[in-house]
């Protein structure tokens, strides 16, 4: 199995409230994108990992030039303006003897080890996996009004991370036949569910936290300097 990753990194920052997208900001003296691609480099099956960024993006090239890794860096690509698009012509650029891919938010910048491997040894095992990890609040599922409609059992629940992990095949047949409802699906696995492939869980990690908020970033450059207790 040999894996390439898709390392999603077209975000503008305008929800984050900045001017530099916020997986080029610096948290605990490194850009937060080489806080992930640091973390990815733990897993030895990742042969490869394709940037995907914005049109016009300045950062990538200064962020990552001074730094290597195990695997491949590969010239990025300009993403589209949907996850899809983002995902379409990533695929397209991957070295054609990648036969899995991983998807993976730039701004995760701390999957771990054992969160890699399981991820990869469950889509190596079934085909397709994504991490999840155990939902604890009650959910309620509400209308437009804000009427609550249902309430689902929370223990058949999970709340999903990345990287979600497939066949490239899969991927990439899943993208064709859902191409007039991609931008309905909020994740990447769900294209994949919509198109008849299975997918299975792997067990995610609730430091795997995807960076949205400032808060998001003061509580990950705590972490990385070590006051875990924030």
């Amino acid at each position: 199995m040999k894996v390439g990753l898709l390392l999603l990194a077209a975000g503008s920052g305008k929800r984050f409230g900045s001017e530099i997208p916020k997986q080029y900001l610096q948290v605990a003296s490194q850009p937060l994108i080489v806080h992930t691609l640091n973390s990815l480099a733990a897993e030895p099956r990742i042969a490869a990992v394709l940037p995907v960024i914005a049109e016009g993006d300045i950062w990538f090239e200064t962020s990552t030039s001074n730094h290597t890794w195990p695997f491949d860096l590969l010239k990025p690509v300009v993403g589209g303006s949907e996850r899809s698009i983002s995902m379409q012509r990533g695929l397209a650029a991957l070295p054609d003897d990648i036969d899995m891919v991983a998807v993976h938010d730039a701004a995760r910048a701390m999957p771990s080890k054992a969160l890699l491997k399981d991820v990869l040894d469950v889509a190596q095992l079934h085909g397709a996996a994504v991490p999840g990890i155990a939902v604890h609040d009650t959910i309620k599922r509400i209308d437009a009004q804000g009427k609550v409609l249902e309430t689902p059992n929370r223990n058949s629940l999970v709340a999903v991370q990345t990287p979600q992990v497939a066949k490239r095949i899969w991927f990439e047949q899943a993208l064709e036949k859902e191409g007039h409802r991609l931008h309905l699906h909020t994740d990447d696995a769900s294209v994949l569910e919509a198109a008849g492939f299975s997918v299975y869980i792997s067990k995610g990690d609730v430091h795997n936290r995807k960076v949205t908020t400032v808060h998001d970033m003061q509580w990950l450059e705590n972490q990385l300097m070590g006051d875990v207790s924030a």
